[in-house]
């Protein structure tokens, strides 16, 4: 993946009567990464992925591409390619006329059309599937022609609008590494719509995270995951507890906050939060130790109650009472660590890394 920006979006705004869908947005998308636009139903990203692919036309800004304004090109004569949720394969042409269709239509002499097709059928690893009907394909193996064919003229940009929303779940797992797997094959950058956060996270060099036509964060997946600005961010990308206090000793490496729970330590301090003030604490599930009661010294112990459990194989998610407070822990391999049954009483030790966040964020 290069440095070098490719597509930059230049305070777009895209505007449906009243309402505003897109507002002001500026990114600059790097030349070979995977970018996902991730948020909740309305949030812009399917328009702002529209507005690139030139499907719409914004109302203010600009989408500059390879150092082209290319904002009034119709989405024909932009070297950007779409893969639809539904995939928009058609039902009476074969696999390999499906891939070979936009060269057909541009007139690309048929023996090059040929060598395309037989290229692109064994990037997806379809090389004995190109005379079937995309009625005789799995839903897996439509998407990977949909793929070829986004892919025969050879974008700048590949734009993915949900692909994989239609899949179930363990065909999605998979459908995500072949594309990751093609992205990083062919150098090719991507710009990826989803609403799934574990997809965003999994695939993706950097996300986007968006809220009612903006983008609030943009980051790798650790430093949105690790570090979110808000505690909406926090909750896009993961379960998370939150636990709000104040700030009784700013100094890096000893600073505690005086919580529900009690007074915890934690090692980080935001910066330009002073002692006194109030501070959120970002606690993901994963990060807080859970065992059997006990009496034991140490920081950031305090003592629970199990309210409920769920178990899904990997892990087990506990619902714990500590007080008023409830929170959220997983245990993972169950198989091998002790596993707690509603009432029991347990010790759960926080970490003394959270993120830390200014003000009262859990709204």
């Amino acid at each position: 993946m290069s440095n070098q920006t490719l597509l930059s979006l230049d305070s777009l705004t895209k505007r449906y009567g009243t309402v505003t869908a897109v507002e002001d947005v500026s990114a600059a998308i790097r030349r070979g990464e995977l970018v996902s636009f991730v948020g909740p139903s309305g949030c812009g990203k399917t328009t702002l992925l529209r507005l690139i692919g030139g499907f719409i036309r914004p109302d203010a800004g600009r989408v500059v591409l390879d150092g082209g304004d290319i904002t009034a090109l119709p989405p024909n004569r932009r070297p950007t390619a779409m893969v639809f949720q539904n995939y928009a394969l058609f039902p009476h042409l074969t696999v390999a006329q499906n891939i070979g269709y936009a060269l057909a239509i541009r007139r690309r002499p048929r023996a090059e059309i040929a060598r395309r097709v037989e290229v692109l059928l064994a990037l997806v690893q379809l090389q004995e599937l190109g005379q079937r009907l995309p009625a005789q394909l799995s839903g897996g193996q439509q998407q990977r022609v949909a793929l070829a064919r986004a892919l025969s003229l050879q974008p700048k940009v590949l734009l993915l609008d949900e692909p994989l929303s239609n899949l179930d779940a363990d065909l999605r797992v998979q459908m995500r590494a072949e594309i990751k797997r093609l992205q990083r094959e062919l150098q090719q950058t991507v710009v990826f719509v989803t609403h799934d956060q574990e997809e965003a996270m999994s695939i993706s060099d950097r996300i986007m995270v968006m809220y009612q036509g903006r983008i609030l964060q943009v980051g790798t997946p650790s430093e949105i995951y690790e570090r979110p600005a808000t505690a909406f961010i926090a909750r896009s990308v993961g379960a998370v507890n939150f636990l709000e206090g104040v700030l009784t000793n700013g100094t890096p490496g000893q600073a505690t906050v005086t919580t529900s729970l009690g007074t915890l330590a934690i090692r980080s301090v935001a910066e330009g939060v002073g002692s006194g003030e109030r501070v959120c604490l970002v606690v993901r599930p994963e990060t807080i130790r859970l065992g059997p009661p006990d009496n034991g010294m140490g920081s950031n112990r305090v003592l629970g109650r199990i309210v409920s459990s769920m178990y899904t194989g990997a892990l087990i998610r506990y619902s714990v009472g500590v007080g008023a407070t409830r929170l959220t822990v997983d245990l993972y391999d169950p198989r091998h660590t002790a596993v707690f049954r509603e009432g029991d009483q347990v010790t759960l030790i926080l970490p003394e890394d959270p993120h830390l966040l200014p003000g009262t964020n859990a709204e």
